[in-house]
């Protein structure tokens, strides 16, 4: 995710299952590895990709403001940092509007942000898995697991192949088990980039999602911690990423969740949510 000067690694291959230790977690139980009862993991998959398509189109009819925070650690002392709030808003003629209102002056020195760490940031940490993307995933089902209070299927996931300049993600999902949304993600973007004079790598993160509106599991908090190894350097890497004020935008599109037109919603605070800690 960030580029440090000078350093290559080659490509490695990329397998689904044991890639990841959870490095973070909220009130998080035993993994079961049993099957899931009534339903197969391949009717699970097929649920969830189609309630994620209906979530990525309503999350297009929602501002939002969203905050980063990029640092630096040596030790325990923050010798760099990036920092960015912005909200997301529409203007009259419904096109999405990005407002920046702080933005103070970075002091990052031992990495720089890219192109690719922004796009991230937008795009990939707050993970979507629709029913147009899954066939490009392998999808392995891992268990089940209680996260708080809901009780989640678990999912080891990986791209089939890595296409060039495309972005994917790698890690495992909890999907709930009632209304069939990913609820957290951890994991880290891939491929990590390598040029000939540079290196760019990208962190592992936890993100979880808050039901919002009483329908929708809406990502409202990011968290990685993770140390990259650098050729010429190790860097230890912290992250945190907030989005809050979901607001519906009030046009006249009709978003549909479950086959039935979704309406105003008079409390945009967020009925359901995993808890965790900053």
């Amino acid at each position: 995710m960030y580029r440090a000067p000078v350093l290559k690694l080659p490509v490695l291959a990329l397998a689904v299952c044991g890639l990841f230790t959870l490095s973070a977690s909220a009130a998080e139980g035993p993994l079961d590895t049993a099957q899931p009862t009534g339903i197969t993991s391949t009717e699970i998959i097929q649920r969830f990709a189609a309630k994620e398509k209906e979530f990525s189109t309503a999350r297009d009819q929602y501002g939002y403001r969203q905050s980063v925070k990029v640092q630096t650690v040596d030790g325990d002392t923050v010798d760099g940092q990036y920092q960015q709030t912005f909200d997301v808003s529409f203007d009259d003629n419904g096109r999405k509007v990005k407002t920046v209102v702080f933005a103070p002056a970075p002091t990052l020195q031992r990495i720089g942000m890219t192109s690719a760490d922004f796009d991230d940031i937008e795009n990939r940490l707050p993970f979507v898995l629709t029913s147009d993307e899954i066939d490009e995933y392998d999808i392995l089902y891992v268990g089940q697991q209680q996260e708080d209070e809901l009780h989640c299927y678990v999912f080891d996931i990986a791209p089939k192949k890595i296409e060039k300049k495309m972005r994917y993600f790698q890690g495992r999902i909890w999907v709930d088990d009632k209304d069939f949304q990913i609820v957290k993600t951890y994991g880290q973007t891939v491929p990590q980039i390598h040029g000939k004079n540079d290196e760019n790598l990208f962190p592992k993160f936890t993100t979880w999602r808050e039901q919002i509106d009483g329908q929708y599991w809406f990502p409202t908090y990011t968290f990685a911690e993770d140390t990259p190894h650098f050729r010429n350097q190790d860097v230890q890497i912290r992250e945190i990423i907030k989005y809050t004020d979901y607001r519906k935008f009030g046009s006249k599109t009709k978003i549909t969740y479950d086959g039935k037109e979704i309406g105003k919603a008079s409390d945009h605070e967020p009925q359901n949510k995993l808890r965790f800690d900053e």
